[in-house]
């Protein structure tokens, strides 16, 4: 086999892995949510929280609600995703939606709230997990949260996300007069998170990359404008070859690890990269923000 049918088999395989994952994912997200979220009332933020309140009150299908909501938010956002984590991102969006819709004829399988609230966040750790893990999203307040943060920058996309979620979760507490959802749906967030760090990259939530190539330029202008995260260049030196070299450091969420090596293997199919952990970022973007 000529090394170009080799190649271009590689890529369909990978092509192919990558999409049964997105809907793996989905499908897995979308039987959490009616075996477990949906019938009980618990609402974890975004917009699938907001789909399900609607859902409750109107009988508004959580699918269609959506994916209505996510198109303006996709089309505002569009030229800041990249054109590999766009389209993922697109199909993973529709795919949601249509399996929300298409399993919603399932009963839930328990009316006990912490356990539909933990092993439904589990579900949709898991289910967000594999569809990351391929460098995708499934839209929703991600996406919001970058707009929010194009407007108002010295905000962190962190915080942002940590707001929105934290308003629809009281909306719903208040829309269903039930206060005690609000910390049902706190367990399956911190499920959630928990989660899709384990499948992502282990437990570990932040990592340092550090990138050599002698496209260091463009690749930062990606990183900042694709990953919206700070990058330094330092200044190295190859002792094999004696020639001066930039090294990029970026300090980044697991969750963002997949767009990363997507970005440089771009780019520079012969940079070299290395990632290590971090046990605590402090900072713009991370934990807290310094006062200034």
């Amino acid at each position: 086999m000529s090394p170009f049918l080799r190649k271009t088999g590689h890529l369909v395989r990978n092509e192919a892995l990558s999409f049964i994952s997105l809907v793996l994912g989905c499908l897995i997200m979308a039987l959490a949510m009616n075996l477990f979220l949906i019938p009980n009332k618990i609402v974890a933020g975004g917009l699938s929280g907001v789909g399900t309140v609607l859902y409750h009150l109107f009988g508004l299908p959580v699918g269609m609600t959506v994916l209505a909501m996510n198109v303006p938010l996709f089309l505002a956002s569009w030229k800041t995703l990249g054109r590999s984590f766009g389209i993922k991102t697109l199909i993973s969006t529709i795919l949601l939606s249509f399996f929300i819709d298409g399993t919603a004829f399932l009963e839930a399988m328990t009316q006990d709230l912490l356990l539909a609230s933990i092993i439904g966040g589990g579900m949709i750790g898991l289910g967000l997990g594999l569809i990351f893990r391929e460098d995708a999203s499934t839209g929703g307040t991600d996406l919001a949260a970058k707009i929010i943060h194009k407007l108002i920058p010295f905000i962190s996309i962190g915080l942002i996300l940590m707001i929105i979620d934290a308003i629809v979760v009281i909306m719903a507490a208040f829309s269903f007069r039930q206060y005690e959802l609000a910390l049902y749906a706190a367990v399956t967030i911190f499920v959630t998170a928990r989660v899709i760090d384990a499948i992502i990259i282990g437990v570990n939530y932040t990592k340092a990359a550090y990138i050599i190539s002698l496209k260091s330029e463009v690749i930062s202008e990606r990183i900042l404008k694709e990953l919206n995260r700070g990058v330094t260049e330092l200044k190295g030196r190859g002792m094999f070859t004696g020639d001066d070299r930039p090294v990029l450091l970026c300090v980044l969420r697991s969750r963002d690890i997949p767009h990363l090596k997507q970005i440089t293997s771009d780019e520079d199919p012969k940079g070299f990269m290395f990632i290590s952990d971090v046990r605590e970022a402090l900072g713009e973007g991370f934990s807290y923000e310094p006062k200034r």
